[in-house]
């Protein structure tokens, strides 16, 4: 059995993490250069794919591999839905459609759940994690940027039932470590993991095309030339 698989998570997408923060759409967000049109459409992907994750992750809570990182205080469906009608207005689900790397990612969720459903897992870690850590910053960026008040067109990114994300990041990792899986399967978890950042890139970068018609392509090439070392390195996710 695998007892150090919130370790294994970190260490083994680490390359996937800084390579995550160098897609030029991030990299512009990161710089506090977003429009409206383009971080609308962002939540918009995130919207599908949550849920799909979410109801593939609640329908295996019997699992004995998803029961112990089974927390329903993450879920972002509801939290993606007020985005929504912030930005789209209550004919919100007529308007929106998941660009084709969404299909894919939301695809993939649903293999993995009719076939092996522990290795969701590696996508709630990279998902949950990441919105708990960085998009606390992107949150901000976004507010600033869009001249946002309070939560409104940023709810995906507030966690109203965990008030110390530091201390449920700490319970969530211990969650981890009592999966009870064996190394192959905490291997493959990893490696949905990384998987899971190649789908969010993805989409990331469908989105560059409507950054680069609202910024012109002379800015969006300098804004994006420098590499990021990332936050890897940084307090762990």
């Amino acid at each position: 059995m695998s007892s150090n698989l919130a370790v294994k998570l970190r260490s083994g997408t680490q390359k996937a993490h800084t390579a995550a923060e160098n897609v030029g759409f991030m990299k512009c967000f990161l710089k506090g250069v977003v429009d409206k049109e383009s971080f609308a459409k962002f939540l918009s992907n995130l919207y599908f794919v949550y849920t799909e994750l979410e109801a593939a992750i609640k329908s295996h809570i019997n699992n004995p591999a998803i029961a112990p990182i089974y927390f329903p205080e993450l879920n972002r469906q509801a939290s993606l839905e007020k985005d929504m009608v912030f930005y789209y207005g209550s004919e919100w689900r007529n308007l929106i459609s998941p660009s084709p790397s969404a299909q894919a990612y939301i695809k993939h969720i649903r293999e993995l759940s009719a076939t092996n459903p522990a290795l969701l897992i590696g996508h709630s870690y990279t998902r949950y994690m990441g919105d708990l850590s960085g998009g606390q910053m992107l949150q901000k960026v976004a507010q600033s940027s869009l001249k946002l008040s309070g939560y409104e067109g940023t709810s995906f990114y507030n966690f109203e039932q965990i008030p110390d994300k530091k201390a449920f990041k700490d319970k969530y990792r211990q969650a981890l470590d009592s999966v009870p899986v064996d190394e192959a399967t905490a291997d493959q978890i990893v490696a949905e993991a990384n998987s899971a950042f190649q789908f969010n890139m993805q989409m990331a970068t469908d989105l560059e095309g409507n950054l680069i018609k609202a910024l012109g392509q002379v800015v969006f090439n300098n804004l994006t030339s420098s590499h990021n070392p990332g936050s890897t390195e940084a307090p762990v996710m």
